[in-house]
C-alpha cells in the first residue's frame, strides 16, 4: 500500500496528498466551508449476556486484555495521553502486542511524549506500522527522518473526537490508562495515588471503540464515583503496579516568566486586552501552561480585583494559577479540559466549580456548537506566523516536526485570538514571509504581540479602532518582520525532500497542509 497518492493544491494553496494511510481525504476548502453529511459512527451493538453478573471484569495483564479483545495485525489501538510524559501504560501495550506477534497496527494516541521514544523499535520492526496522533519529540524527529511506513495524521483534540465520531478512525481497541476504577470499569483521574485530574481525551475511545480497557493501579469497590469514564462502555479491566507518574503531567513552566522580553509581552498582551475591552465584568479567557501565559493570567487577576469584578469562566489546562483565582472568588468556574499541574488535580476534585470537560463539549467542531466560540479572548503560542497572520505550532524553522496540535486549532474560533510570541528565538525571526506548516489561517488569528510591538489583523477593525488611541505600540505586521530582519537577517527557507510524512488536519477533518521529509537522512 501506497503511504500517500493524489496530491493537489487546496483552498489555502498547499500541495496535500488526497489519498494517504488506504483512505481519501478532503482537501481543506477553507473556514466553514465543508458540510458533513450522513449519521454519526456507531460501535457493535454489545449484550450483557456477554459480560459478568458480577460486574467484575478484571483479567491479570494487558496482555491477556489484548487476547481477550482479539488483538489482530492491522488493527488501531487508542490510548490518551492525561499522564504527559508521565505515561507508563502505552508502552507496555505495544510490548505486550509484540510478544504475540502482532505487525502493521495504527496506534491512535491524543498525544505521544519522549517517554513513547521506546516505541521507535516497534516502528522499525512492524509491530506499529504508523502513528495518527500529536508527536511531541523523537517520535516526530523519527516520522520527519521519513523512517515511519505509513504517513503520520496530525489532529486537534476537537479533531481527534471529530475524527472518532464521524467514523473517519476505526478504533478496534482502546487503551484507558485510569488513576482509579472498580471492578465494572467506571474510571476517574482526579484520585488516587496516580491522579492526573481528568480523562476527557480517553471520552470518545470509550464511546466508539469496539473494545475497550480500563487499566488502573487502585482498584476501588463499585461504585467508583464521580465517574468520567463509564463501565458501561468497558470490556476488561486490568490492575497494574502504577500507570503513570503524576508528577511528569506538568506543563510549560507552570510558573510566571522571569525573562524581560517576556514579561514586557504579557504586559503588553494584558494591556491591549483591557484597552480593547475585553476585561470586564464577566468575560472568559483561555491561556496556555507557560510562563508567559501565566503571567498575562496575573495580570487579568490583578486587574479583576482591583475593579471588584470577576471573570465568569476560564477555559483551562488548569495549575495554581487559576485554582488561585477560584479560589480567591475572582472568576466562577474553571471549565478544565486538561490538568497541567497537582494544584489543578486537587481543586478538580474538591470544588464542584472545577468542572472536568472533554473534547466533546469544548472543541468537537462536528456538533451542535462548542464552547471554544464562547471565549472572549485565547492566548496562543506559535513555532512561526507570516504576514497573512498565518500560524504554524507543529514544525520548526528547519521544517522538523516537534509538537502536536493539542486544542490550538479549535481555540482560534474564540473571539479573540492572541498570540504573544518572541519576534526571534535563537537568532530565527518568528515572523517571516511563509510559514513552513500551516496549522492555522490567518483569518481567525487577530492580533501578534511582540516584546516590539502590537500587530493587529486588517480584517478586525474592531480592534484597531478600539485600541488607536491606547498609547500601546501597534505595528503592521510588515514592519514587525522587517524589525526581526534587521536583527537577525532574512531566514532561508528549509531545504525539504519532496516526500510527505505527515498529513495535518484541519477542525472539521479536512487536509490543511503536508509536512515535508528532513532531507539526507
Amino acid at each position: 500500500m501506497k503511504k500517500y497518492d493524489k496530491l493537489v493544491t487546496n483552498a489555502a494553496g498547499r500541495v496535500v496528498p488526497e489519498f494517504f494511510n488506504g483512505k481519501e481525504h478532503t482537501p481543506y476548502l477553507g473556514v466553514g466551508k465543508y458540510r458533513p453529511t450522513g449519521r454519526k459512527y456507531a460501535p457493535p451493538i454489545a449484550t450483557c449476556a456477554d459480560y459478568p453478573n458480577d460486574g467484575n471484569k478484571t483479567v491479570p495483564s494487558i496482555k491477556d486484555a489484548l487476547i481477550k479483545a482479539d488483538i489482530k495485525d492491522g488493527m488501531t489501538i487508542s490510548s490518551h495521553h492525561h499522564f504527559r510524559n508521565g505515561d507508563l501504560i502505552a508502552n507496555q501495550v505495544f510490548d505486550a502486542a509484540h510478544e504475540l506477534g502482532i505487525k502493521d497496527l495504527m496506534w491512535f494516541p491524543s498525544a505521544s511524549f519522549p517517554c513513547h521514544e521506546h516505541l521507535i523499535k516497534y516502528l522499525d520492526d512492524g509491530t506499529i506500522h504508523h502513528i495518527e496522533g500529536s508527536m511531541n519529540g523523537p517520535l516526530g524527529k523519527y516520522a520527519s527522518e521519513g523512517k515511519m511506513s505509513g504517513l503520520g495524521v496530525l489532529r486537534s483534540h476537537g479533531g481527534r473526537y471529530q475524527a472518532v465520531q464521524d467514523g473517519d478512525v476505526h478504533i478496534d481497541i482502546a487503551v484507558i490508562a485510569a488513576p482509579t476504577a472498580d471492578a465494572f470499569g467506571n474510571a476517574t483521574g482526579d484520585r488516587g495515588p496516580a491522579a492526573c485530574g481528568l480523562l476527557g481525551f480517553a471520552l470518545a475511545d470509550s464511546q466508539y471503540a469496539d473494545k475497550v480497557i480500563v487499566v488502573t493501579d487502585n482498584l476501588v469497590p463499585f461504585p467508583c464515583y464521580p465517574w468520567q469514564i463509564h463501565g458501561n462502555y468497558v470490556d476488561y479491566v486490568v490492575v497494574v503496579d502504577q500507570v503513570g507518574i503524576p508528577e511528569k503531567i506538568i506543563s510549560g513552566t507552570t510558573q510566571i516568566t522571569k525573562s524581560p522580553d517576556r514579561l514586557l509581552i504579557a504586559e503588553l498582551t494584558a494591556q491591549f486586552c483591557d484597552a480593547a475591552g475585553i476585561v470586564r465584568d464577566g468575560f472568559s479567557y483561555q491561556a496556555g501552561a507557560g510562563g508567559t501565559a501565566l503571567s498575562i493570567g496575573i495580570y487579568f487577576a490583578e486587574m479583576l480585583k482591583k475593579r471588584n469584578i470577576k471573570a465568569r469562566f476560564i477555559r483551562a489546562g488548569s495549575n495554581l494559577y487559576p485554582v488561585k483565582m477560584l479560589e480567591d472568588g475572582l472568576v466562577d468556574y474553571i471549565l478544565d479540559g486538561q490538568t497541567f499541574d497537582l494544584e489543578g488535580v486537587r481543586s478538580m476534585r474538591e470544588n464542584p466549580n472545577h468542572v472536568n470537560t472533554s473534547p466533546f463539549t469544548s472543541y468537537n467542531y462536528h456538533g451542535k456548537g462548542n464552547f471554544a466560540s464562547l471565549v472572549d479572548v485565547v492566548i496562543l503560542g506559535a513555532t512561526e506566523v507570516d504576514l497573512g497572520f498565518n500560524a504554524n505550532v507543529v514544525t520548526h524553522s528547519d521544517g522538523y516536526l516537534l509538537h502536536g496540535i493539542g486544542g490550538w486549532q479549535n481555540c482560534l474560533f474564540s473571539k479573540c485570538t492572541i498570540m504573544p510570541i518572541p519576534l526571534f528565538r535563537d537568532r530565527m525571526p518568528v515572523v517571516i514571509d511563509e510559514v513552513t506548516t500551516l496549522c492555522g489561517p490567518g483569518e481567525l488569528i487577530d492580533v501578534i504581540v511582540t516584546e516590539r510591538g502590537i500587530a493587529i489583523n486588517p480584517l478586525r477593525e474592531d480592534l484597531i479602532d478600539k485600541t488607536k488611541n491606547s498609547g500601546l505600540p501597534i505595528k503592521t505586521i510588515e514592519q514587525l518582520k522587517d524589525e526581526a530582519e534587521a536583527i537577525c537577517g532574512k531566514p532561508s527557507k528549509p531545504e525539504l525532500d519532496d516526500e510527505v510524512i505527515a498529513a495535518i488536519k484541519w477542525v472539521d477533518g479536512t487536509v490543511i497542509d503536508a509536512v515535508k521529509k528532513v532531507p539526507g537522512k
